[in-house]
């Protein structure tokens, strides 16, 4: 069965996005951005790859991406359409036209459905981009959250779930610290 992995940055105080959506202010230092594109080379989007020296860099760890209309509308508007080719994109909006890019699956059911069919394929891990909501309303299929934290607090914005009350308990499992005040803490589901 194939895992599903929440891979976010999040600040301090929670929030992976500012109140409409900015994340300007979530900067990744060069020190976790080299750890990232080595063991994660598949979660820089595809522009980006190329300029990093990575745009041959084999998918490690997932092969698919979904994401919820809210991080998916940024790439778009900055004219494209396509933000992570290198991967099988999912992204849950009954509000886009699937006309928007033809190799990116719109899905407008319910996710969780979606998820669980995904997880009983043949293939590498599920990375889940964002949003607070589509986590929200995931959050029982997550397996493993690996979360950037950033050493800023934003005081409000996008909360990294965004729905009702739900505890889980998680374990720790690894937490890297960089000089830079970045770490990148792994959680898994008990």
């Amino acid at each position: 069965m194939r895992e599903l992995t929440y891979y976010i940055g999040a600040t301090i105080d929670g929030y992976i996005a500012g109140p409409g959506g900015e994340f300007d202010r979530l900067p990744i230092e060069p020190d976790l951005s080299a750890h990232i594109n080595a063991l994660r080379p598949e979660t820089i989007p595809t522009a980006f790859r190329e300029p990093l020296g990575i745009a041959d860099a084999p998918n490690r760890l997932y092969d698919t991406v979904i994401m919820g209309k809210g991080t998916y509308l940024p790439g778009l508007e900055s004219g494209n359409p396509s933000p992570y080719s290198h991967l099988k994109q999912y992204v849950f909006s009954s509000m886009l036209d699937p006309a928007l890019a033809p190799d990116v699956t719109f899905v407008a059911e319910d996710a969780l459905k979606t998820v669980r069919e995904l997880k009983r394929q043949e293939g590498q891990g599920i990375w889940l981009c964002g949003g607070g909501k589509l986590a929200a309303a995931l959050v029982e299929e997550i397996d493993e959250i690996v979360l950037k934290r950033y050493p800023v607090v934003l005081g409000g914005g996008l909360p990294l779930f965004d729905g009702p009350y739900a505890p889980l308990r998680l374990d720790l499992v690894e937490n890297l610290t960089f000089d830079s005040g970045m770490s990148l803490q792994t959680y898994r589901a008990r």
